[in-house]
């Protein structure tokens, strides 16, 4: 019986300390823009503007728990944390996705009151102030669009600043309508809209992220073709025991005993498999070999027969 264990880094320093720096120019750009967002918002009584400061605070917030995660991901492990810090990347996720849920939360609370209570709000402030918000949240968008394949926390913070762009788009023509009609409640309609709009780009990274959390297998992983694939590799007579985890929002993990009929063909095996697990992109895999006699208590748990 035979063990094979590697490991294959995605992360170089250089990398690491590249997300490090756009993640801070954005928090930098969406600081600004919340702080002119809600000062304007509170002088004209806007609660569109309150609500989407409120939710790009919540974004900043998520950067900031972002950046942290992918820094204590690039520490290297110890004796109590074999793995490092990695898994601190899916936490980040999570707790992203339930400060969103939250957020929608009281945009909806405040929305209902506004409803019943309309104030009069200045038209031309919001579509000046949403026009703004066009252009730093794409700004942002851009700054995260090519590093958001590989990463469930930078995808998140995408989706956010994409959504949050079509947002100030429909807050720019609410408040052209508000002008033209000055029917004010719909600054309430607009916090609702947003709140709505919140709910439906958490909702996938609320799903993902947990699943992550409970070991689920990462969802660009298809199962069904990786268990054939291993079947049909050359060499391979059985398998079983195949686990596949995140050990964090960038890296899997995958464990997996292999039956051989000659023990000569574990180099070669291994190889094979070794590519075809990279090729599904996990980086971490550790696999036993056995011959066809070692494995009597497991073939009677049941073998996969290429």
């Amino acid at each position: 019986m035979s063990h094979s264990h590697s490991h294959s880094h995605t992360h170089s320093h250089h990398a690491i300390e590249s997300v490090s720096t756009t993640l801070i120019v954005c928090i930098i750009l969406n600081l600004l823009f919340v702080i002119a967002e809600a000062a304007i918002g509170f002088s004209y009584h806007s609660l569109g503007l309150l609500s989407d400061a409120g939710h790009n605070l919540s974004d900043i917030f998520s950067l900031l728990l972002s950046l942290f995660a992918i820094r204590m991901a690039a520490r290297k492990g110890n004796r109590h944390f074999t793995y490092g810090y990695k898994k601190s990347t899916i936490l980040v996720s999570l707790t992203n996705a339930v400060i969103l849920l939250i957020a929608v939360g009281g945009i909806l609370i405040e929305s209902i009151y506004k409803l019943y209570s309309p104030g009069t709000v200045s038209g031309e402030a919001i579509s000046w102030t949403a026009g703004a918000g066009i252009l730093v949240n794409g700004a942002t968008a851009l700054l995260l669009m090519s590093r958001r394949k590989n990463d469930l926390n930078i995808k998140g913070a995408f989706l956010h600043m994409a959504m949050d762009t079509l947002v100030s788009v429909g807050v720019v023509i609410s408040g052209i309508l508000i002008s033209l009609t000055h029917y004010y409640a719909l600054d309430a309609f607009i916090g609702m809209g947003i709140a709505l709009i919140i709910l439906i780009s958490t909702w996938k990274l609320l799903k993902e992220s947990l699943y992550l959390t409970l070991d689920a297998v990462p969802e660009h992983i298809h199962l069904d073709k990786l268990e054939q694939e291993i079947s049909q590799t050359q060499g391979v007579e059985s398998w079983h025991h195949l686990h596949v985890w995140a050990v964090s929002t960038t890296e899997n993990a995958a464990t997996l005993h292999v039956v051989i009929t000659s023990l000569n063909e574990i180099e070669c095996t291994k190889h094979a498999l070794k590519q075809l697990l990279s090729q599904h992109g996990i980086t971490h895999s550790t696999i036993e070999f056995e011959t066809p006699g070692s494995q009597c208590e497991d073939t009677a748990k049941g073998c996969y027969h290429s």
